[in-house]
């Protein structure tokens, strides 16, 4: 088997973070668990989802309109509120309501 060296150039801290995280998953180096991916996906036997671990910070546009909206009608006074100053007195509002 013949083999060549592959160069990427990586931010310093994302290596280290992605050496540890190699470490933690069984690999004996970073290095390692590169040849295991690349071996998979040369072969076709690798899935790739790239999802964003953000995803519930997204607000569509309808959801922030609507937002506003409510928004607007407390500051307005349209919408009532109240204001409980201990937890009893939070319970006693939310048990008026039943």
């Amino acid at each position: 088997m013949s083999t060549t060296t592959l160069q990427v150039p990586v931010d310093a801290d994302i290596k280290s973070k992605a050496t540890k995280a190699a470490r933690d998953m069984g690999f004996s180096s970073l290095q390692e668990t590169v040849r295991v991916f690349l071996s998979k996906l040369a072969h076709g036997r690798i899935r790739l989802s790239l999802d964003s671990v953000d995803v519930d910070e997204y607000v569509s546009p309808k959801a922030l309109a609507r937002y506003d909206k409510m928004v607007k009608d407390i500051e307005s006074g349209k919408v009532k509120t109240t204001t409980a100053h201990s937890v009893n007195e939070l319970m006693e509002q939310l048990n008026a309501g039943v």
